[in-house]
């Protein structure tokens, strides 16, 4: 494109590859976004159908994480796909926009309360559970839209190569043709130091979850405990560290970046049904009950 003409089109160069590993990633990517659109909607139906857990707010939250997880994913890895084949990489002005802004809402909106672990089946009900969620997705809404505006507030007349594999910040401003210092600015305080502040508070409360398993007794109900809780530290620092990494740096062009970007994008949301969901004998049994009903209604047919 010719310096000087406003740009109506990006072109997403995806992620560096070796030619000769483009079928293997295309496979990769694939069974990514199939398993975690199949894991997901497991979950979701799962919550859905078995009266035990659709009442319970923990499971609501976890519907709810699945729900956006799906999205997520869908926003990010099909356009990830696109760059293993031999499609077109263009995307439209308006689908870069909307991308950035899905991309941010739906990341932003996924939670983790854990300040009271121990007395959460107390503090937590029903009502308390949808402002929750209401003030996540409201909170996810206001920050994925005054990303986009900012963003795309700036002139743009070329070049139109994002040398990323979607539409995000740093990567599309350095297109733009103006000074993006305030815009580095607001990434760098509202991702990258919210992100290290949540990251930072969720590590302090696992040290609280520690200091009262060492108060278990059992050496049994101890490796349960540090079991589960390792799990989920690790799944946390899966999606805080790469974002981290990447929005307290958001004017670096640095080539890791789009490959650390890939944990917390397309990673994550498939492993999160398996970490805080499918583990749990509550979900193990629901899927029993719901399989062993289905089977008992195929049989009387």
């Amino acid at each position: 494109m010719v310096s000087g003409q406003k740009v109506d089109t990006f072109i997403l160069l995806g992620l560096s590859h070796p030619p000769n590993l483009r079928t293997l990633l295309f496979l990769v990517f694939f069974c990514i976004y199939f398993l975690t659109q199949l894991g997901n909607l497991l979950i979701l139906l799962t919550v859905w159908a078995d009266p035990k857990l659709h009442a319970r707010p923990m499971y609501i939250l976890l519907g709810v994480l699945s729900f956006l997880d799906m999205w997520l994913s869908s926003v990010i890895v099909p356009r990830l796909i696109l760059d293993f084949t031999p499609a077109s990489k263009a995307i439209p002005f308006a689908g870069c926009v909307a991308q950035l802004y899905f991309f941010h809402f739906l990341g932003s909106t996924q939670y983790l309360a854990i300040c009271h672990p121990l007395r959460y089946s107390v503090l937590m009900n029903g009502r308390l559970c949808t402002m929750l969620v209401a003030g996540a997705w409201v909170a996810g809404s206001i920050h994925g839209s005054i990303q986009a505006t900012l963003t795309f507030r700036l002139p743009y007349c070329g070049p139109n190569q994002v040398d990323y594999f979607i539409c995000d910040i740093p990567a599309v401003l350095r297109l733009a043709c103006a000074d993006t210092t305030v815009n580095e600015l607001v990434t760098f305080v509202d991702i990258g130091v919210v992100a290290a502040s949540c990251f930072m508070l969720i590590l302090l409360s696992y040290a609280n979850i520690v200091h009262a398993i060492l108060k278990i007794r059992t050496a049994d109900g101890r490796q349960q405990a540090f079991s589960t809780c390792g799990s989920h530290l690790t799944m946390v620092t899966v999606y805080y560290v790469p974002c981290i990494f990447i929005y307290l740096r958001a004017g670096s062009k640095s080539p890791l970046d789009g490959a650390v970007a890939v944990f917390y994008t397309a990673v994550t949301p498939l492993l999160n049904p398996l970490i805080y969901t499918l583990r749990k004998q509550e979900v193990k049994s629901a899927l029993k009950r719901i399989t062993a009903g289905r089977g008992v209604a195929s049989a009387n047919k």
